[in-house]
């Protein structure tokens, strides 16, 4: 598939009464996390260094990560011409870094690591689908549909290589389950979303504060979520699981994930 280019968006369409300046936030934390697309891509190769094949395909998935954060912050300065994209992403890499230095998954095996590759992938792909379709701004519209395209194209490419490492190391049931409990758990809990949110948006002398960063980012973006945004992304994370979707697991999961992203927007709200 022919990957999208910067040139293939519709810029001279950006109609900024179309703008909402709630979603604008949220954009510009996200284009700081997919531009840092090329230290995961270090991380990887470490991982992997005796992987040809795989280094390859973990450094095209950063270029195009790259390429997700240019498009973003782009967008973003349309919308806000404020935003001082090379000065902010700087203050977000000085204060979050990647373990580059890691020789070995910090998920405990080269399985374990695809596997958590595909549930950030499941987010993301769900992320920029329901921004796509919230968002009335065309060329944002655009560029998420574009992003989300690839990032369903991206979860694919860590379930393949999964489904080659899973033949060899062969993890059970519980253990590819705690890979992906690790995974979430760390999502809510985790710098990266929330560190780039303040960077992105607080004054330059603003205090850092993880727990009231990550709920102004949660707030803002759980708003956009619907049903089958979660349903998608529920089957997703069983496939890589390792269970079928559509049978009553899959099915009774998605409506008790609906319900939580239901409470959590609420409560998010109220708070």
């Amino acid at each position: 598939m022919k990957s999208w280019t910067l040139a293939d968006i519709p810029w001279d369409r950006f109609d900024p009464a179309k703008v909402d300046p709630e979603m604008v936030k949220i954009v510009k934390a996200a284009a700081m996390v997919e531009y840092n697309g090329g230290d995961y891509a270090i991380y990887l190769c470490n991982v992997f260094h005796d992987d040809a094949e795989f280094q390859d395909a973990a450094r095209h998935w950063a270029r195009e990560e790259i390429r997700h954060g240019e498009a973003l912050a782009r967008w973003a300065r349309l919308a806000d011409p404020r935003f001082d994209f090379e000065a902010q992403f700087k203050r977000f890499t000085d204060g979050y870094r990647l373990p580059l230095e890691a020789t070995a998954s910090v998920r405990g095996s080269r399985t374990g690591e695809l596997i958590a590759r595909c549930i950030v992938e499941t987010g993301t792909s769900s992320y920029y689908t329901a921004l796509a379709e919230a968002s009335e701004e065309p060329v944002l519209k655009a560029i998420c549909r574009n992003i989300a395209a690839d990032e369903f194209r991206h979860y694919k490419l860590f379930y393949d290589h999964m489904k080659r490492y899973e033949a060899r190391e062969r993890p059970g049931l519980l253990t590819r389950a705690r890979v992906i409990l690790r995974r979430l758990w760390e999502a809510r809990g985790d710098d990266e979303l929330p560190f780039a949110y303040f960077c992105a948006n607080a004054e330059k002398f603003d205090r850092y504060d993880r727990r009231r960063s990550g709920r102004a980012y949660s707030r803002r973006a759980s708003r956009y979520y619907r049903g089958h945004h979660v349903e998608r992304a529920v089957a997703m994370v069983l496939k890589a699981l390792g269970i079928r979707p559509n049978g009553r697991l899959g099915l009774t999961l998605a409506a008790l994930a609906r319900r939580w992203i239901a409470f959590e927007a609420g409560r998010l709200a109220r708070a």
